[in-house]
């Protein structure tokens, strides 16, 4: 009797024991690949580690993320799926509708995340009330990016509307000059198709059409004339443009290749990353138009099993809201901090023009989600519309067939 309790005490013992050091581990999926992301995602690395954790690095190019979820789908129908994922958005609960998703409650009310972030990021982590995920940043998506030197020897200012875009872009073109640096794939056509949206269609045009899916709004004169820019825009894109990945469309602005890029604000991490300096170098402005689109990178934990790999989990999502991460990551990445309570002291021009737009936007009823970075739809409304964005951009289609199209798309996708 006496050996039996003792064995059973020692199980214990060691059961505790193997818990209490349980090492944190965690694969994490990520499409972090370019020079500025990829350093962005070394500083969470380092500081995992640090904290006495083991990351297990799986990258997937392609900076819309497709084939990372291609790859997460893969993984979670074999049964074996990463520790936490790179998701965003209405994604985020299309997973946990599926019943893969851990809850990371804990972890978010020890660190007080519902006094630190805006209710509008918070909700795109909550799955039912539970938090789901851990926000990394708050990124601006409709920005214009300059080479300062190519606008100073044109005599160019940065536009302030369309119809200044369009006359800078002619006036380059005629100076030899690629006026937009653009990569000829689907989310980059619909990343400028939205910043031209927003400006057209103003904050309240753009929810109802991207959000609401209003069908009156997607076939107004207004989406028309949205249609009819983006055409003029295709004639400032090079020949070479198709396939073409956005770093590389940056890289041709930082060379003086090209001009603008209409990008988000990880094209900053870019221009950072090679030494570049904003005011000097590069210049930033939004989009011509109110409001303010936004992409919220995150991560979602996913069920998994073991105590190493959810002590991988609490550890991770700790960090990545912590203050330190926050700001270390968003100076990196170009983007700013999800947290609100992070100083700014340390950040550049463009990061304070964003922060403060951000704030006034919020206010202003116009702080927007992306439709084209899957924050505003899910997965199959969006990519309809991107498919007709497209399109147009990449054929002779009419305008007034795309607006046609674009209802009909949006109509089959629900």
């Amino acid at each position: 009797m006496k050996k039996s309790v003792f064995s059973a005490v020692s199980a214990v013992a060691m059961i505790s024991a193997s818990v209490a050091v349980a090492e944190p581990q965690a694969e994490v999926l990520h499409y972090w690949t370019s020079g500025g992301e990829a350093k962005s995602a070394a500083v969470l690395q380092k500081e995992f580690a640090d904290n006495g954790g083991t990351w297990t690095d799986m990258p997937v190019a392609g900076g819309g993320g497709d084939a990372a979820m291609t790859a997460l789908r893969a993984r979670v129908l074999s049964g074996n799926a990463p520790t936490a994922v790179q998701l965003k958005g209405p994604a985020i609960q299309e997973w946990y509708e599926e019943g893969v998703l851990a809850d990371i409650s804990s972890v978010a009310e020890a660190e007080g995340w519902a006094d630190v972030l805006p209710s509008s990021i918070a909700a795109h982590m909550k799955c039912e009330g539970t938090w789901c995920a851990a926000p990394v940043n708050v990124h601006r998506v409709d920005w214009i990016w300059a080479n300062a030197d190519v606008l100073e020897a044109n005599g160019i200012e940065m536009p302030t509307s369309w119809d200044e875009f369009n006359a800078a872009a002619e006036k380059l073109q005629a100076a030899g000059v690629i006026p937009l640096a653009h990569g000829g794939q689907a989310w980059q056509d619909a990343t400028v198709f939205e910043g031209v949206a927003l400006g057209i269609l103003g904050p309240d045009g753009f929810r109802k059409a991207f959000v609401d899916l209003d069908a009156d709004t997607l076939t107004s004169d207004k989406m028309k004339a949205v249609f009819d820019q983006m055409r003029t825009m295709r004639g400032f894109v090079d020949e070479n443009f198709p396939g073409r990945d956005w770093n590389l469309a940056t890289a041709m602005v930082m060379n003086g290749e090209a001009a603008f890029q209409i990008m988000g604000d990880w094209a900053k991490g870019e221009f950072l990353a090679a030494g570049k300096v904003p005011g000097e170098d590069f210049l930033c402005a939004s989009t011509p138009g109110d409001g303010f689109l936004y992409n919220v990178d995150s991560f979602a934990m996913f069920d998994v099993g073991g105590d190493d790999k959810k002590a991988g989990q609490e550890l991770l999502a700790k960090l990545v809201v912590g203050k330190n991460f926050q700001k270390v990551f968003n100076l990196n990445k170009g983007s700013i901090p999800a947290r609100t309570d992070v100083e700014l002291d340390e950040f550049d021009s463009c990061a304070h023009l964003s922060a403060e737009d951000m704030k006034a936007s919020s206010e202003g009823g116009s702080l927007l989600p992306s439709y084209a970075h899957g924050m505003a739809l899910r997965g199959a409304q969006a990519g309809a519309i991107t498919d007709v964005v497209t399109s147009h951009f990449n054929s002779d289609m009419s305008s007034d067939d795309a607006v046609q199209q674009l209802l009909t798309a949006v109509q089959n996708s629900m």
